[in-house]
């Protein structure tokens, strides 16, 4: 299967105000929104508006390495937000996709125990997803353009390295 599913900026944007709308209607009203770096920085900035939520934090878990590449388990890298900053809240976590859902599973269960409640969005979820998002835009089988992603960086990365 070599189509693709393309997100436009457009489309994010749509995306982004349909499921803040999905998620305030559905009466959750999330005291912090908690971005999966670095896919869920978009989303979670665009929801942090839309849901007039001014806390939003940050998570870095590494998982992809390239198309259809990835670890063996997700890692999530430092520094992590502290439990103690989240007991009590309602956290809604964000990501661009529900893929093998490895990455939002781990971060809800990061969640989980430490704050009131919590609650997952995604732009796209897969099928074979291991969690079901609360939230989610589209259901697609295929890979996924993104339009922060889709060309390449303006430096070259293996110069970069150190």
């Amino acid at each position: 299967m070599s189509e693709r599913e393309v997100l436009t900026y457009d489309l994010f944007g749509t995306a982004t105000r349909e499921l803040a709308q999905e998620v305030a209607d559905s009466g959750f009203h999330p005291d912090m929104i908690l971005a999966i770096a670095r896919g869920g920085l978009a989303l979670g900035m665009g929801l942090g508006y839309a849901l007039a939520v001014k806390n939003i934090s940050v998570v870095n878990v590494e998982f992809y390495t390239g198309v259809d590449q990835r670890l063996d388990v997700p890692i999530m890298l430092p520094p992590t937000p502290a439990a103690v900053d989240l007991s009590g809240l309602k956290v809604l976590v964000a990501d661009d996709v529900a893929d093998t859902g490895r990455t939002l599973e781990l971060v809800h269960a990061f969640c989980e125990g430490h704050v009131a409640e919590v609650r997952t969005v995604v732009i796209y979820e897969k099928p074979q997803s291991v969690i079901r998002p609360d939230y989610s835009w589209r259901v697609t089988e295929r890979w996924i353009d993104f339009p922060w992603s889709v060309l390449p960086p303006v430096v070259d990365p293996d110069a970069m390295a150190h």
